[in-house]
């Protein structure tokens, strides 16, 4: 099923736009609060489209997604009675606190680096930190070494592979699209027990 493609297409028209870096800063920060999709869904596109500014754009995301982490701490932390629990019982999210706190537990500081390299949900732990009230600078200098190795990895490696991997995401990005959901899933659940 190709579901991915078309959001792929319409994200490399995207990427021209005029205020292109605005947006895709803009999805950086919230992404890292509550919005559900991933911003390198728009960073590759921006970063093929206009290789030169790839690493700006690189630069630019980890900025803001870190300082966007910063912000959904502060929301856990100060923000949890009125807003956060709320919100997370509006949408289900019970079990995923529950599960993010158990990993806290576990791992400590090391589930902030996972989340912020990996596909898992980093606003699920930057909450989370907040509410368990992690301390501040080991969360943020964490979340800066896992999302500055993130997109910096993905911007280069759009820029060593040029057009050729422009080609070949255009080819495969269903594939891809659906392994990654496909390992995302497999490591939720190995997780969980």
């Amino acid at each position: 099923m190709k579901i991915f493609s078309p959001l792929y297409d319409k994200a490399l028209v995207w990427s021209k736009h005029k205020h292109a870096a605005s947006i895709l800063y803009l999805i950086a920060f919230v992404e890292a609060i509550f919005w559900p999709i991933p911003v390198d869904i728009m960073l590759v596109p921006m970063a093929i489209a206009t290789r030169d500014k790839a690493w700006r754009y690189a630069a630019g995301v980890t900025f803001f997604s870190v300082f966007g982490g910063a912000f959904g701490y502060y929301l856990g932390h100060v923000l949890y009675g009125p807003v956060v629990h709320p919100f997370i019982e509006f949408m289900g999210y019970q079990d995923k606190l529950a599960m993010a706190q158990n990993w806290f537990s576990k791992w400590g500081v090391m589930v902030i680096f996972i989340a912020s390299f990996t596909p898992i949900p980093f606003k699920i732990f930057t909450l989370t930190a907040g509410i368990i009230n992690m301390a501040f600078l080991p969360f943020i200098l964490t979340a800066l070494i896992g999302r500055s190795l993130r997109f910096f990895l993905v911007s280069g490696l759009v820029v060593i592979g040029g057009e050729k991997m422009a080609d070949k995401l255009s080819r495969y990005i269903d594939v891809l699209g659906w392994i990654t959901i496909i390992v995302a899933i497999i490591f939720y659940f190995s997780l969980k027990n």
